[in-house]
């Protein structure tokens, strides 16, 4: 990367900034990243900020080809050193040259907004899983090089948890993305179930036959935060609060789905402030005890991702 340079009360202004859309964006985000030491919190906003902005600009736009071109072209020049006079890309410039992103990571996550906004539907459970590498595992993986950790290992489990949430996150919005035009429910499970896209988009509700798809989807998800806990112990100590913070809020929303009878049409999972609460005190045993370390092989799905940091 080229050489870049700006005075301190500049990059400070452009922190500012990214702070500011972290305060407005995801709640479970928010909470799980107070979990996470000062020393990256300005670091942890700069990242949060990028996807932000560019998830808005794609989900937003009247002319999505034209969005992500442009996104791409903010990409290239944040990679070039020569960011775009806004203070997200200025901050993401900062970031990518600190801590080595190489720009595979970011670009994956781009085209992952690129597939919502074609409304792609996902086959299989593999092709699903390629989907939430790029809008989430690719994620994983930046907040794990701002932790300031590299190792392969640690990088496929946090990819894992990555799959994991995003996985979830399917789950919970099954009505709401039906009724948005978008099925993210692998669509082999789906016939298996006597179900399809189109009939579930045009006429969203709930069914034991949609409930299974759902338990079957979170079960998928389960696997994938059990194999991330193994990584647990591979992250910086003042690390691991926040990491595991973040796991268990986002599997209490499968827990309340599973709660609700599998049912995310007619109704929507949430966790109250309280619970989100207990979930934080519940992850504090990890600064003690965060487990073994296991040596399991990427996933398919994201082993793009933890070779281009390794190369």
């Amino acid at each position: 990367m080229a050489a870049w340079r700006q005075s301190e009360e500049e990059a400070r202004a452009d922190i500012r900034a990214c702070h500011d859309i972290l305060a407005r964006g995801s709640k479970s985000f928010v909470a799980a990243s107070r979990m996470l030491p000062k020393r990256l919190h300005d670091r942890t906003a700069a990242l949060y900020a990028f996807c932000r902005v560019s998830d808005d600009a794609v989900d937003l736009g009247t002319d999505v080809r034209k969005e992500l071109a442009r996104l791409h072209e903010r990409l290239d020049r944040i990679y070039a050193g020569k960011p775009e006079q806004d203070p997200v890309d200025r901050a993401f410039c900062r970031l990518v040259r600190e801590i080595a992103i190489p720009q595979t990571i970011p670009a994956a996550l781009l085209d992952g907004f690129a597939w919502d906004a074609e409304r792609r539907q996902y086959p299989t459970q593999a092709d699903l899983e390629a989907y939430c590498a790029r809008v989430a595992s690719t994620v994983g993986v930046m907040m794990t090089l701002v932790f300031g950790a590299r190792s392969p290992v640690l990088l496929a489990r946090a990819c894992d948890l990555g799959l994991a949430m995003q996985l979830t996150n399917i789950c919970r919005d099954v009505g709401e993305d039906a009724r948005a035009g978008r099925i993210y429910l692998p669509l082999d499970w789906l016939a298996e179930a006597g179900l399809d896209a189109g009939g579930l988009m045009a006429r969203p509700e709930p069914s034991p036959a949609l409930a299974s798809v759902v338990k079957r989807t979170l079960a998928l998800a389960d696997k994938f935060y059990r194999r991330s806990d193994g990584g647990m112990s591979l992250y910086p100590h003042d690390c691991r609060l926040g990491v595991r913070s973040a796991r268990l809020i986002y599997a209490e929303i499968g827990r309340v789905v599973a709660r609700n009878g599998y049912d995310s049409v007619s109704t929507r999972a949430y966790t109250s402030k309280a619970r989100k609460l207990l979930l934080l005190v519940r992850a504090l045993p990890v600064l003690l005890w965060p487990g073994q370390a296991t040596n399991e092989p990427a996933d398919p799905a994201v082993k793009f991702l933890v070779d281009a940091v390794a190369t």
